[in-house]
Protein backbone atom coordinates (compact mmCIF):
# COMPACT_ATOMS: atom_id res chain seq x y z
CA UNK A 1 0.00 0.00 0.00
CA UNK A 2 1.15 3.50 -0.59
CA UNK A 3 2.58 5.19 2.70
CA UNK A 4 1.64 8.85 3.61
CA UNK A 5 5.51 10.29 4.44
CA UNK A 6 5.69 12.50 6.97
CA UNK A 7 9.00 14.22 4.99
CA UNK A 8 10.96 13.92 1.92
CA UNK A 9 12.82 12.34 4.85
CA UNK A 10 11.56 9.09 5.34
CA UNK A 11 11.49 8.15 1.41
CA UNK A 12 14.88 7.44 1.31
CA UNK A 13 15.60 3.69 0.59
CA UNK A 14 13.95 0.71 0.00
CA UNK A 15 15.15 1.02 -3.53
CA UNK A 16 14.26 -1.30 -6.11
CA UNK A 17 16.51 -4.56 -7.38
CA UNK A 18 16.07 -5.25 -11.02
CA UNK A 19 16.47 -7.87 -13.36
CA UNK A 20 18.73 -7.31 -16.64
CA UNK A 21 17.04 -9.43 -19.64
CA UNK A 22 18.74 -7.92 -22.64
CA UNK A 23 22.24 -7.65 -21.96
CA UNK A 24 25.08 -9.97 -20.71
CA UNK A 25 25.13 -13.77 -21.02
CA UNK A 26 22.23 -15.72 -20.38
CA UNK A 27 23.95 -18.67 -17.83
CA UNK A 28 23.60 -16.08 -15.19
CA UNK A 29 21.18 -13.60 -13.60
CA UNK A 30 22.31 -10.32 -13.82
CA UNK A 31 20.54 -7.84 -11.71
CA UNK A 32 21.22 -3.84 -11.03
CA UNK A 33 19.95 -2.13 -7.62
CA UNK A 34 18.62 1.24 -8.92
CA UNK A 35 19.79 3.94 -6.33
CA UNK A 36 18.30 6.33 -8.76
CA UNK A 37 14.97 5.88 -6.59
CA UNK A 38 16.13 8.08 -4.01
CA UNK A 39 14.37 11.13 -3.98
CA UNK A 40 17.61 13.40 -4.96
CA UNK A 41 18.36 10.51 -7.30
CA UNK A 42 21.56 8.71 -5.43
CA UNK A 43 23.01 6.78 -3.66
CA UNK A 44 24.10 9.85 -1.56
CA UNK A 45 20.66 10.60 -0.11
CA UNK A 46 21.56 7.99 2.23
CA UNK A 47 24.32 8.86 4.05
CA UNK A 48 23.48 13.08 3.80
CA UNK A 49 20.29 11.94 6.15
CA UNK A 50 22.35 9.60 8.17
CA UNK A 51 25.39 12.10 9.20
CA UNK A 52 23.11 14.61 9.67
CA UNK A 53 20.94 13.28 12.20
CA UNK A 54 24.13 11.32 14.10
CA UNK A 55 25.22 14.72 14.31
CA UNK A 56 22.35 16.07 15.59
CA UNK A 57 21.67 13.00 18.07
CA UNK A 58 25.62 13.60 19.61
CA UNK A 59 25.15 17.46 19.43
CA UNK A 60 28.25 18.36 17.19
CA UNK A 61 25.78 20.22 14.87
CA UNK A 62 23.91 22.79 16.51
CA UNK A 63 20.23 23.94 15.86
CA UNK A 64 20.75 26.44 12.68
CA UNK A 65 24.42 26.01 12.48
CA UNK A 66 25.85 26.03 9.01
CA UNK A 67 26.41 22.28 7.25
CA UNK A 68 29.84 22.13 4.95
CA UNK A 69 31.22 19.40 2.96
CA UNK A 70 33.65 18.94 0.12
CA UNK A 71 31.92 16.75 -3.05
CA UNK A 72 31.72 15.80 -6.60
CA UNK A 73 27.94 16.31 -6.38
CA UNK A 74 25.85 13.51 -5.07
CA UNK A 75 26.38 14.07 -1.71
CA UNK A 76 25.81 17.58 -2.27
CA UNK A 77 22.24 17.29 -3.98
CA UNK A 78 21.62 14.61 -0.64
CA UNK A 79 22.99 17.44 1.79
CA UNK A 80 21.34 20.18 -0.16
CA UNK A 81 17.53 17.99 0.38
CA UNK A 82 17.65 16.92 3.88
CA UNK A 83 19.53 20.63 4.79
CA UNK A 84 16.68 22.61 3.21
CA UNK A 85 14.02 19.98 5.30
CA UNK A 86 15.30 20.36 8.33
CA UNK A 87 16.61 23.99 8.22
CA UNK A 88 20.35 23.98 8.01
CA UNK A 89 22.22 26.41 6.37
CA UNK A 90 25.22 24.60 3.40
CA UNK A 91 27.64 25.23 1.77
CA UNK A 92 29.36 22.51 -0.90
CA UNK A 93 32.56 22.75 -1.97
CA UNK A 94 33.13 20.75 -5.33
CA UNK A 95 36.01 20.92 -8.21
CA UNK A 96 35.25 22.57 -10.75
CA UNK A 97 35.72 19.57 -13.05
CA UNK A 98 32.44 18.01 -11.77
CA UNK A 99 29.43 18.51 -13.77
CA UNK A 100 27.12 21.96 -14.20
CA UNK A 101 23.85 20.00 -13.77
CA UNK A 102 25.17 19.06 -10.22
CA UNK A 103 26.26 23.01 -8.89
CA UNK A 104 22.55 23.94 -10.15
CA UNK A 105 20.91 21.16 -8.44
CA UNK A 106 22.46 22.08 -5.18
CA UNK A 107 21.74 25.76 -5.78
CA UNK A 108 18.27 25.22 -6.54
CA UNK A 109 17.81 23.40 -3.05
CA UNK A 110 18.98 26.67 -1.13
CA UNK A 111 22.69 25.71 -1.03
CA UNK A 112 26.12 27.66 -1.74
CA UNK A 113 28.73 26.42 -3.86
CA UNK A 114 32.14 26.98 -3.45
CA UNK A 115 34.35 25.84 -6.58
CA UNK A 116 37.75 25.17 -6.06
CA UNK A 117 40.73 24.76 -9.31
CA UNK A 118 40.47 21.57 -11.08
CA UNK A 119 43.90 20.86 -10.32
CA UNK A 120 43.60 20.61 -7.08
CA UNK A 121 41.20 17.55 -7.50
CA UNK A 122 39.46 16.02 -4.66
CA UNK A 123 42.27 16.85 -1.92
CA UNK A 124 41.85 20.36 -3.14
CA UNK A 125 37.86 21.13 -2.13
CA UNK A 126 38.04 18.35 0.79
CA UNK A 127 40.85 20.95 2.13
CA UNK A 128 38.84 24.15 1.62
CA UNK A 129 36.15 22.86 3.11
CA UNK A 130 38.05 22.09 6.13
CA UNK A 131 39.61 25.29 5.91
CA UNK A 132 36.10 26.90 5.90
CA UNK A 133 34.97 25.04 8.97
CA UNK A 134 37.43 25.63 10.74
CA UNK A 135 37.58 29.45 10.54
CA UNK A 136 33.80 29.88 10.90
CA UNK A 137 32.85 27.10 12.85
CA UNK A 138 30.90 25.34 10.56
CA UNK A 139 29.73 21.61 11.16
CA UNK A 140 31.82 19.58 8.19
CA UNK A 141 30.27 16.22 7.33
CA UNK A 142 33.41 14.42 6.87
CA UNK A 143 32.10 11.69 4.65
CA UNK A 144 34.99 10.53 3.96
CA UNK A 145 35.88 9.07 7.64
CA UNK A 146 32.16 9.57 9.16
CA UNK A 147 31.12 5.89 10.65
CA UNK A 148 27.54 7.45 10.30
CA UNK A 149 28.30 7.04 5.92
CA UNK A 150 28.89 3.07 6.49
CA UNK A 151 26.27 2.16 9.30
CA UNK A 152 23.35 3.13 7.08
CA UNK A 153 24.44 1.12 4.66
CA UNK A 154 24.75 -1.93 6.56
CA UNK A 155 21.22 -1.01 8.42
CA UNK A 156 19.48 -0.23 5.36
CA UNK A 157 21.22 -0.94 1.98
CA UNK A 158 22.55 -4.04 2.91
CA UNK A 159 19.28 -5.57 4.51
CA UNK A 160 17.48 -4.44 1.34
CA UNK A 161 19.78 -6.82 -0.64
CA UNK A 162 19.48 -9.25 1.81
CA UNK A 163 15.86 -9.28 2.07
CA UNK A 164 15.47 -9.01 -1.54
CA UNK A 165 17.17 -12.18 -2.46
CA UNK A 166 15.41 -14.31 0.27
CA UNK A 167 17.85 -13.89 3.03
CA UNK A 168 20.93 -14.50 1.72
CA UNK A 169 23.04 -12.03 -0.30
CA UNK A 170 23.77 -12.86 -4.31
CA UNK A 171 26.79 -14.59 -5.28
CA UNK A 172 28.30 -11.20 -6.20
CA UNK A 173 28.11 -7.72 -5.46
CA UNK A 174 29.98 -5.48 -7.32
CA UNK A 175 30.44 -1.59 -6.55
CA UNK A 176 32.74 0.67 -7.33
CA UNK A 177 33.62 3.40 -4.16
CA UNK A 178 34.12 6.81 -3.83
CA UNK A 179 33.33 7.82 0.23
CA UNK A 180 33.41 3.96 0.71
CA UNK A 181 30.24 4.19 2.90
CA UNK A 182 28.29 2.06 1.07
CA UNK A 183 31.44 -0.60 -0.13
CA UNK A 184 32.14 -1.10 4.06
CA UNK A 185 28.62 -1.08 5.11
CA UNK A 186 26.89 -3.25 2.92
CA UNK A 187 30.57 -5.88 2.78
CA UNK A 188 30.17 -5.46 6.38
CA UNK A 189 26.97 -7.09 6.90
CA UNK A 190 27.01 -9.52 3.74
CA UNK A 191 30.26 -10.94 5.62
CA UNK A 192 28.16 -11.69 8.88
CA UNK A 193 25.23 -12.40 7.19
CA UNK A 194 26.28 -13.82 3.47
CA UNK A 195 29.87 -14.93 4.31
CA UNK A 196 29.90 -17.00 0.45
CA UNK A 197 29.10 -13.08 -1.42
CA UNK A 198 32.05 -12.51 -3.61
CA UNK A 199 32.53 -9.13 -3.40
CA UNK A 200 34.26 -7.26 -6.26
CA UNK A 201 35.29 -3.25 -6.66
CA UNK A 202 35.07 -1.66 -9.42
CA UNK A 203 38.13 0.50 -10.60
CA UNK A 204 38.72 2.55 -12.89
CA UNK A 205 41.51 1.15 -15.40
CA UNK A 206 44.03 4.00 -15.75
CA UNK A 207 43.31 4.59 -11.90
CA UNK A 208 43.36 1.82 -9.60
CA UNK A 209 43.63 2.67 -6.16
CA UNK A 210 42.65 -0.03 -3.66
CA UNK A 211 44.24 -2.64 -6.15
CA UNK A 212 47.59 -0.65 -6.28
CA UNK A 213 47.93 -1.81 -2.21
CA UNK A 214 49.93 1.58 -1.73
CA UNK A 215 48.53 2.98 1.52
CA UNK A 216 46.73 5.96 1.28
CA UNK A 217 48.42 9.17 3.59
CA UNK A 218 46.45 10.26 6.65
CA UNK A 219 46.47 12.97 9.09
CA UNK A 220 45.76 12.01 12.52
CA UNK A 221 41.77 12.48 12.25
CA UNK A 222 42.13 9.90 9.45
CA UNK A 223 41.59 12.49 6.89
CA UNK A 224 43.89 12.79 3.74
CA UNK A 225 46.95 14.29 3.74
CA UNK A 226 48.03 13.82 0.16
CA UNK A 227 47.01 13.06 -3.28
CA UNK A 228 47.14 9.01 -3.92
CA UNK A 229 50.30 8.54 -6.21
CA UNK A 230 48.29 5.75 -7.75
CA UNK A 231 45.64 8.25 -9.71
CA UNK A 232 44.94 9.64 -12.84
CA UNK A 233 42.01 11.28 -14.17
CA UNK A 234 39.50 8.85 -15.00
CA UNK A 235 35.84 10.07 -16.61
CA UNK A 236 33.47 8.59 -13.61
CA UNK A 237 32.32 11.31 -11.68
CA UNK A 238 31.89 10.04 -8.07
CA UNK A 239 34.11 6.94 -8.17
CA UNK A 240 37.69 6.84 -7.20
CA UNK A 241 38.67 10.64 -5.82
CA UNK A 242 42.17 11.31 -6.00
CA UNK A 243 42.74 9.46 -2.42
CA UNK A 244 41.59 6.40 -0.81
CA UNK A 245 38.89 7.42 1.51
CA UNK A 246 38.80 6.30 5.11
CA UNK A 247 35.86 4.35 4.74
CA UNK A 248 37.21 2.35 1.55
CA UNK A 249 40.67 1.05 3.05
CA UNK A 250 38.75 -0.06 6.38
CA UNK A 251 36.90 -2.44 3.96
CA UNK A 252 40.54 -3.38 2.74
CA UNK A 253 41.96 -3.65 5.96
CA UNK A 254 39.30 -6.46 6.92
CA UNK A 255 39.53 -8.54 4.41
CA UNK A 256 36.13 -7.97 3.27
CA UNK A 257 37.32 -7.78 -0.98
CA UNK A 258 37.15 -10.85 -2.75
CA UNK A 259 38.52 -9.29 -6.18
CA UNK A 260 39.13 -6.05 -8.45
CA UNK A 261 37.31 -5.47 -11.67
CA UNK A 262 39.38 -2.77 -13.84
CA UNK A 263 36.75 -0.44 -16.31
CA UNK A 264 37.61 1.62 -19.23
CA UNK A 265 35.97 4.54 -19.73
CA UNK A 266 34.58 4.00 -23.14
CA UNK A 267 33.12 0.97 -21.89
CA UNK A 268 31.48 2.87 -18.73
CA UNK A 269 29.78 4.95 -21.36
CA UNK A 270 29.17 2.18 -23.73
CA UNK A 271 27.53 0.33 -20.42
CA UNK A 272 25.26 2.79 -19.71
CA UNK A 273 24.07 3.87 -22.89
CA UNK A 274 23.02 0.23 -23.30
CA UNK A 275 21.09 0.30 -20.27
CA UNK A 276 19.14 3.16 -21.59
CA UNK A 277 18.66 1.86 -24.43
CA UNK A 278 18.15 -1.96 -24.44
CA UNK A 279 16.83 -2.40 -21.06
CA UNK A 280 15.19 1.60 -19.95
CA UNK A 281 17.33 1.84 -17.54
CA UNK A 282 18.56 5.65 -17.32
CA UNK A 283 21.43 5.86 -15.12
CA UNK A 284 24.94 8.19 -15.04
CA UNK A 285 28.62 7.17 -15.97
CA UNK A 286 29.87 5.40 -12.69
CA UNK A 287 26.62 3.09 -12.91
CA UNK A 288 27.47 2.13 -16.38
CA UNK A 289 31.50 1.30 -14.94
CA UNK A 290 29.57 -0.64 -12.01
CA UNK A 291 27.49 -2.42 -15.03
CA UNK A 292 30.59 -2.61 -16.78
CA UNK A 293 32.40 -4.18 -14.11
CA UNK A 294 29.26 -6.89 -13.79
CA UNK A 295 29.66 -7.71 -17.13
CA UNK A 296 33.14 -8.88 -16.98
CA UNK A 297 32.25 -10.88 -13.89
CA UNK A 298 29.50 -12.67 -15.54
CA UNK A 299 32.28 -13.79 -17.95
CA UNK A 300 33.38 -16.60 -15.76
CA UNK A 301 31.05 -16.45 -13.10
CA UNK A 302 29.24 -20.16 -12.68
CA UNK A 303 26.73 -21.15 -14.35
CA UNK A 304 22.99 -19.74 -12.19
CA UNK A 305 25.06 -17.41 -10.53
CA UNK A 306 23.32 -13.84 -9.09
CA UNK A 307 25.22 -10.98 -9.79
CA UNK A 308 24.34 -7.68 -8.81
CA UNK A 309 25.27 -4.31 -9.11
CA UNK A 310 24.85 -1.05 -7.66
CA UNK A 311 23.77 1.71 -9.68
CA UNK A 312 23.95 4.84 -7.54
CA UNK A 313 22.95 7.79 -9.51
CA UNK A 314 20.34 9.06 -12.53
CA UNK A 315 21.61 10.26 -16.13
CA UNK A 316 20.34 13.77 -16.15
CA UNK A 317 22.79 14.82 -13.66
CA UNK A 318 25.54 13.98 -16.78
CA UNK A 319 24.45 15.83 -19.77
CA UNK A 320 27.21 18.15 -19.89
CA UNK A 321 29.21 15.39 -19.64
CA UNK A 322 30.79 12.95 -22.70
CA UNK A 323 27.70 10.65 -21.55
CA UNK A 324 25.30 12.62 -23.93
CA UNK A 325 28.38 13.33 -26.49
CA UNK A 326 26.36 12.96 -30.10
CA UNK A 327 23.09 13.16 -28.48
CA UNK A 328 21.27 15.74 -30.91
CA UNK A 329 19.17 18.63 -30.21
CA UNK A 330 17.63 18.76 -33.45
CA UNK A 331 15.90 16.53 -36.07
CA UNK A 332 18.45 14.47 -37.90
CA UNK A 333 18.01 13.52 -41.53
CA UNK A 334 16.11 9.90 -40.31
CA UNK A 335 13.60 12.30 -37.66
CA UNK A 336 13.04 14.83 -40.70
CA UNK A 337 12.14 12.07 -42.91
CA UNK A 338 9.29 10.69 -40.53
CA UNK A 339 8.26 14.07 -40.22
CA UNK A 340 8.07 14.79 -44.25
CA UNK A 341 6.49 11.52 -44.12
CA UNK A 342 2.70 13.24 -43.89
CA UNK A 343 1.96 16.34 -44.69
CA UNK A 344 1.14 18.31 -42.36
CA UNK A 345 2.75 20.32 -38.74
CA UNK A 346 6.03 20.75 -40.84
CA UNK A 347 8.94 22.99 -40.97
CA UNK A 348 9.62 22.90 -44.90
CA UNK A 349 6.24 23.51 -45.95
CA UNK A 350 4.11 26.81 -45.73
CA UNK A 351 1.64 26.27 -42.50
CA UNK A 352 -1.78 26.66 -43.78
CA UNK A 353 -3.36 30.27 -42.54
CA UNK A 354 -5.78 29.62 -39.26
CA UNK A 355 -8.75 31.03 -39.75
CA UNK A 356 -8.32 34.99 -38.40
CA UNK A 357 -10.69 35.05 -35.20
CA UNK A 358 -13.17 38.16 -35.46
CA UNK A 359 -11.01 40.78 -33.02
CA UNK A 360 -12.52 43.58 -31.37
CA UNK A 361 -10.46 46.84 -31.31
CA UNK A 362 -11.20 48.39 -27.90
CA UNK A 363 -10.16 51.54 -27.45
CA UNK A 364 -8.57 52.10 -24.38
CA UNK A 365 -9.67 54.27 -21.48
CA UNK A 366 -8.50 57.42 -20.38
CA UNK A 367 -7.61 55.73 -17.14
CA UNK A 368 -4.98 53.23 -18.99
CA UNK A 369 -3.70 56.09 -21.04
CA UNK A 370 -2.80 57.59 -18.27
CA UNK A 371 -1.33 54.82 -16.51
CA UNK A 372 0.98 54.41 -19.94
CA UNK A 373 2.23 57.38 -19.22
CA UNK A 374 2.67 57.89 -15.87
CA UNK A 375 4.80 54.13 -15.99
CA UNK A 376 6.88 55.60 -18.84
CA UNK A 377 7.59 58.96 -17.50
CA UNK A 378 8.72 58.21 -14.03
CA UNK A 379 12.12 58.74 -13.80
CA UNK A 380 12.66 56.91 -10.50
CA UNK A 381 12.20 53.83 -12.49
CA UNK A 382 13.57 54.40 -16.37
CA UNK A 383 13.42 51.23 -17.47
CA UNK A 384 10.36 49.55 -18.27
CA UNK A 385 9.30 46.36 -19.40
CA UNK A 386 5.13 45.58 -20.38
CA UNK A 387 5.32 42.11 -20.37
CA UNK A 388 3.39 38.92 -19.75
CA UNK A 389 4.52 36.67 -16.86
CA UNK A 390 4.80 33.37 -18.92
CA UNK A 391 5.76 34.45 -22.61
CA UNK A 392 9.41 33.30 -23.92
CA UNK A 393 9.84 36.44 -25.77
CA UNK A 394 9.06 38.43 -22.34
CA UNK A 395 11.48 35.70 -20.60
CA UNK A 396 14.47 36.65 -23.06
CA UNK A 397 14.49 40.17 -22.38
CA UNK A 398 14.43 39.58 -19.05
CA UNK A 399 17.37 37.32 -19.32
CA UNK A 400 19.25 40.38 -21.27
CA UNK A 401 18.09 42.94 -18.24
CA UNK A 402 19.30 40.56 -15.97
CA UNK A 403 22.47 39.03 -17.46
CA UNK A 404 23.82 43.07 -17.98
CA UNK A 405 22.91 43.96 -14.26
CA UNK A 406 19.97 46.32 -15.71
CA UNK A 407 17.13 47.34 -13.48
CA UNK A 408 13.72 47.50 -14.79
CA UNK A 409 10.21 47.89 -13.53
CA UNK A 410 7.88 44.66 -15.08
CA UNK A 411 4.43 45.32 -15.86
CA UNK A 412 2.61 42.03 -16.28
CA UNK A 413 -0.73 42.30 -17.90
CA UNK A 414 -1.68 38.86 -17.61
CA UNK A 415 -0.96 38.82 -13.70
CA UNK A 416 -3.60 38.60 -10.77
CA UNK A 417 -3.28 42.54 -10.07
CA UNK A 418 -4.16 43.56 -13.30
CA UNK A 419 -6.93 40.65 -14.15
CA UNK A 420 -9.59 42.46 -12.34
CA UNK A 421 -12.12 43.85 -15.22
CA UNK A 422 -9.88 43.26 -17.80
CA UNK A 423 -7.42 46.32 -17.00
CA UNK A 424 -4.49 44.26 -18.35
CA UNK A 425 -6.42 44.10 -21.16
CA UNK A 426 -7.24 47.80 -21.13
CA UNK A 427 -3.31 49.29 -20.89
CA UNK A 428 -2.59 46.55 -24.03
CA UNK A 429 -4.91 48.40 -25.97
CA UNK A 430 -3.10 52.04 -24.39
CA UNK A 431 0.18 50.54 -25.43
CA UNK A 432 -1.28 49.55 -28.76
CA UNK A 433 -2.36 53.29 -29.29
CA UNK A 434 0.84 54.69 -28.03
CA UNK A 435 3.23 52.65 -29.78
CA UNK A 436 1.51 51.70 -33.08
CA UNK A 437 2.27 47.31 -31.73
CA UNK A 438 0.10 45.21 -31.01
CA UNK A 439 2.70 42.75 -29.85
CA UNK A 440 4.20 42.19 -26.02
CA UNK A 441 6.46 42.82 -24.93
CA UNK A 442 6.90 46.45 -25.01
CA UNK A 443 9.89 48.35 -23.44
CA UNK A 444 10.85 51.52 -22.96
CA UNK A 445 13.67 53.85 -21.69
CA UNK A 446 13.78 56.87 -19.92
CA UNK A 447 9.65 57.87 -21.43
CA UNK A 448 11.68 56.57 -25.43
CA UNK A 449 10.01 53.62 -26.99
CA UNK A 450 12.88 51.22 -27.54
CA UNK A 451 10.11 48.39 -29.38
CA UNK A 452 9.57 44.86 -29.03
CA UNK A 453 12.09 42.26 -28.11
CA UNK A 454 14.08 42.18 -31.40
CA UNK A 455 14.26 45.60 -31.66
CA UNK A 456 15.46 45.98 -27.98
CA UNK A 457 18.08 43.50 -28.88
CA UNK A 458 18.69 45.18 -31.97
CA UNK A 459 19.59 48.33 -30.05
CA UNK A 460 21.48 46.41 -27.62
CA UNK A 461 23.78 44.86 -30.24
CA UNK A 462 24.02 48.39 -31.88
CA UNK A 463 25.12 49.87 -28.32
CA UNK A 464 22.22 52.41 -28.88
CA UNK A 465 20.41 51.01 -25.46
CA UNK A 466 23.29 51.49 -23.74
CA UNK A 467 23.16 54.91 -24.60
CA UNK A 468 19.63 55.61 -23.71
CA UNK A 469 20.89 53.90 -20.23
CA UNK A 470 24.01 56.03 -20.16
CA UNK A 471 21.48 59.21 -20.80
CA UNK A 472 18.85 58.00 -18.15
CA UNK A 473 21.84 57.36 -15.30
CA UNK A 474 20.95 53.64 -15.54
CA UNK A 475 23.94 51.60 -14.59
CA UNK A 476 24.81 48.09 -16.59
CA UNK A 477 27.32 46.05 -17.32
CA UNK A 478 29.03 47.29 -19.89
CA UNK A 479 31.41 44.38 -21.27
CA UNK A 480 31.45 40.56 -21.35
CA UNK A 481 27.94 39.78 -22.58
CA UNK A 482 27.11 37.29 -25.88
CA UNK A 483 24.53 38.74 -28.89
CA UNK A 484 21.48 40.25 -27.04
CA UNK A 485 19.97 37.31 -29.35
CA UNK A 486 21.51 34.24 -27.26
CA UNK A 487 18.82 34.64 -24.54
CA UNK A 488 16.25 33.55 -27.06
CA UNK A 489 14.91 29.80 -26.09
CA UNK A 490 16.66 27.35 -28.50
CA UNK A 491 13.62 26.55 -30.17
CA UNK A 492 13.96 29.47 -31.88
CA UNK A 493 17.05 29.23 -33.19
CA UNK A 494 17.06 25.76 -34.45
CA UNK A 495 15.31 22.35 -35.24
Amino acid sequence: MTAIHSSILSTIGNTPIVRVNNLGPKNVELYVKLEAFNPMGSVKDRLALAVIEAAERDGSLKPGQTVIEATSGNTGIGLAMVCAQKGYPLVIVMAESFSIERRKLIRFLGAKVILTPASEKGTGMAAKAEELAREHGWFLCRQFENEANANIHSETTAEEILSAFGGSGPDYWISGFGTGGTLKGVSRAFRSRSPNTKIVVAEPDNSPLLATGIRQSRNPDGSVAASHPGFRPHLMQGWSPDFIAKLAEDALDANYIDGFQPVAGGHALECARDLARKEGIFCGISAGATFAAALKVAETAPDGSRILAMLPDTGERYMSTPLFEGVAENMDAEELEIARSTPNYRFDVKAKPAPAPAVKMVEPTRKALQFVEAVTSNQSEPVVLFALEWCEFCWSVRRLFAAAGIDYRSVDLDSVSYQKDDWGGDIRAALRQVTGAPTIPQIFVGGAHVGGATETFDAFNSGDLQKMLNANGVAFKATGLPDAYSFLPKWLHAR
